[in-house]
């Protein structure tokens, strides 16, 4: 659609949207009153308008003709928000550089919105300032405090395992017991956890104080010792995130055990996979999953994947659907083993830093997913980036649909629970109207996100009349973004900005997101995380000079607080550090995700370098979908399966080309063959997975090794996105 300028918007065109002539003609003369204070097309003017004249209850329509008409002639990146002074110094990083800032900085500090991007250089370069001041802000607890917060140039081999340093060295703590004790950050009478059912929707939310928290995760504790089971043995955890899996979550780190975290959307084989790896002897699980008006069985798919002893929390009442496996417990009689012991505090079992906390799986390009283990470490890098960056503190309220399978639904746990922020639960679907009432009457600051289900908002015109209006900034992470989409978000919430926020399972956070500090433009990252610096890599490998816009393939500086340094089942050097530059004597870290920087200073997302793509926020190998889809059909000779971005951007779409043994099929043979491929991988592999497109290929591009080159399918699927044919 073409947008005219601010200048030319006619009252006509106001009601063309559909909106009455009466309040266009008062719309028309405070656009002219805004024009001509602020010009015709800046950032101000753009403010001014989300602040004066966008509300949500306005056609959506209005919003893009307004947003495009003031950007029209702005060239790339458009501040779709901008930090107010005011506000700046009120956010967690403000405060510190009012206090901090000319220590730090020295003469060049100005204010916290002038010289946030000079800190974040600051952090890079000064990792042991940046740290300790972090970790007393967040009031961190150490039982054995570290001997330094860096140790760089390690001797020997420690130099392969630890190519970035050691972090906090000979230092003990416990990470759940950060998150409940009482500190300057919050009493143990303020609220730890709101939720509330699906189909509850008219009851008033649920609350948690942290000193109940406390007592439930005690008690789970001393049942979990009562299991008899060495410390450190591996514990998984396999239901959807609510009250009871985050009192489980919280319980196993606090009695010294490790999480073994299983997404509840896997089918039976992913699901051994996973507790095989791990060697997990027990698992948490529950009987069904309700979504709606469906019933969903877990448990039945536990069982199948020959679990260990299972603990089965019933999902209705004390009943379950299936009689449960001999051993296995139910949640009751669990409890049982410890109902004594019930108020009385559970001491939590300090270990050094580098002991495992979590076990969490991210797919690599070899089909067996990599087991990454989160350190002690790795929950203080969740809160930092959420203290950081997302201004996460007390008094906040924190919802992020998300999943204790996911990296993302323990970052929302630390993330909340060590900032003294409330986390906002809703057990249920995100996508309907039942979700949205929640996020107001829960009265989130926080909304994380990811593309597919604002799509699905929008789409649906789920959030209509709820009122959104104490959320402070949204997050975004998981899969691309997509800009009219995330106009559409910010302005459910009066215009407040969306921080995008990619990182990784293996980081344990992110490394390139935004900050309320800076202007935020849509679809956009603004920055590298705190601490971490980047590199674009150009086509023979070597990163190009900082601050110059290019595209490439992005790598990492080592020295990442919170990061692995090992793997359970692959060589962790040679996965992430093998093979990559060197720059200023460090080797970097690889990572496999294509970066463009702009020439404005932000960075755009492109999708993964190697063969691993990104479904809805959930990363896989091609190689794994390739395996299923072969399987499906006889005349099937080969398959090769990409993540395409659609031309509008947003989120990767999955598209298979099929090489047949007969070569001549029909446009019908190809819509089947994609119901067929769709069954098998919702089946085995993930619910969640659709493939977009099928389309045939006499033959797949492949190197002088014979390896398939995804890249350039992906290129000309790319390219060629509305055929059906390459």
């Amino acid at each position: 659609m073409a947008y005219k300028s601010l200048t030319s918007i006619t009252v006509s065109d106001i009601e063309s949207v559909g909106i009455s002539t009466e309040v266009a003609s008062a719309f028309h003369r405070r656009l002219k009153e805004i024009i001509a204070t602020h010009g015709a097309g800046t950032p101000a003017t753009w403010h001014n308008i989300t602040n004066t004249i966008l509300t949500p209850d306005l056609p959506f329509s209005f919003h893009q003709m307004l947003y495009y008409a003031c950007y029209i002639d702005f060239g790339p990146d458009p501040p779709a928000w901008i930090p107010d002074p005011e506000c700046a110094l009120s956010t967690n990083v403000g405060q510190l550089l009012e206090r901090r800032g000319k220590e730090f900085l020295g003469s060049a500090y100005k204010d916290p919105i002038s010289s946030f991007s000079d800190f974040q250089k600051f952090s890079v370069s000064n990792p042991e300032v940046f740290w300790k001041n972090v970790l007393d802000e967040m009031n961190i607890s150490f039982s054995t405090p570290p001997e330094c917060i860096l140790r760089e140039n390690l001797p020997g081999e420690s130099s392969l395992t630890h190519p970035g340093g050691q972090w906090l060295p000979g230092a003990s703590i416990n990470p759940a017991k950060n998150c409940l004790v009482e500190n300057a950050k919050r009493s143990l009478n303020d609220t730890a956890i709101i939720w509330r059912d699906e189909h509850h929707d008219d009851l008033p939310v649920q609350r948690m104080t942290f000193k109940e928290l406390q007592e439930e995760v005690w008690l789970v504790a001393y049942a979990l010792e009562a299991l008899g089971m060495e410390k450190g043995s591996a514990i998984a955890i396999d239901m959807p995130m609510h009250v009871k899996s985050v009192v489980i979550y919280l319980a196993i780190v606090l009695a010294g055990y490790v999480v073994v975290s299983i997404a509840d959307s896997f089918a039976a084989g992913e699901i051994s996979t996973r507790l095989n790896i791990s060697n997990a002897k027990v698992i948490f699980t529950q009987d069904l999953i309700i979504r709606g008006d469906k019933s969903i069985p877990l448990y039945s798919r536990v069982v199948e994947a020959k679990s260990p002893l299972a603990v089965v929390i019933p999902t209705r009442g004390s009943e379950f659907s299936m009689e449960l496996c001999n051993g296995d417990f139910s949640w009751h009689d669990f409890l049982d083993k410890a109902n004594s012991l019930k108020g009385k505090e559970f001491v939590a079992v300090e270990q050094p830093v580098e002991a495992f906390t979590n076990i969490l799986f991210s797919s690599g390009t070899t089909g067996e997913p990599k087991a990454i283990p989160w350190t002690n470490i790795t929950p203080l890098k969740a809160a930092a980036d959420a203290w950081c960056h997302l201004d996460i503190r007390k008094g906040d309220v924190v919802s992020w649909p998300t999943n204790l399978g996911w990296m993302m639904g323990p970052w929302l746990v630390y993330a909340s629970l060590i900032n003294g922020a409330s986390m906002a639960l809703y057990n249920g679907s995100p996508l309907g109207s039942g979700f949205a009432k929640f996020v107001q009457d829960a009265k989130v600051t926080m909304l994380g996100v990811i593309p597919s289900i604002v799509r699905s908002w929008k789409s649906a015109n789920s959030t209509s009349g709820y009122d959104w209006s104490a959320i402070r900034c949204f997050g975004s992470t998981g899969e691309a973004s997509n800009v009219d989409e995330y106009l559409w978000l910010m302005g459910r919430a009066l215009y407040k900005p969306v921080i995008e926020y990619c990182g990784g399972t293996e980081i344990g956070g992110g490394f390139i997101t935004g900050s309320l500090l800076q202007p935020q433009s849509l679809a956009a990252f603004s920055t590298p995380a705190m601490c971490c610096s980047l590199f674009i890599l150009d086509e023979e490998g070597h990163p190009i000079p900082q601050d110059v816009p290019g595209m490439g393939e992005l790598a990492l500086g080592p020295i990442m607080f919170g990061a692995s340094i090992t793997l359970l089942n692959a060589d962790h050097y040679a996965v992430y550090f093998k093979g990559m530059p060197v720059y200023n004597g460090k080797v970097l870290r690889r990572h496999g995700d294509v970066f463009e920087r702009t020439v404005k200073g932000y960075y755009h997302a492109h999708g993964r370098a190697d063969d691993t793509m990104n479904l809805g926020g959930i990363k896989v190998s091609s190689v794994e979908i390739e395996r299923l889809c072969n399987g499906v059909d006889s005349s099937i000779l080969e398959t090769a399966a990409i993540g395409v971005p659609p031309s509008g951007g947003g989120p990767e779409q999955l598209v298979v080309a099929v090489v047949f043994k007969n070569p001549s099929t029909t446009t019908q043979d190809l819509h089947q063959l994609r119901i067929s491929f769709n069954s098998a991988l919702q089946k085995k592999l993930n619910p969640l997975f659709r493939v977009s497109r099928v389309v045939s290929l006499p033959s797949l591009p492949r190197t002088a090794s014979n390896k398939v080159m995804r890249r350039v399918l992906r290129q000309q699927l790319s390219e060629n996105n509305q055929s059906s044919k390459i």
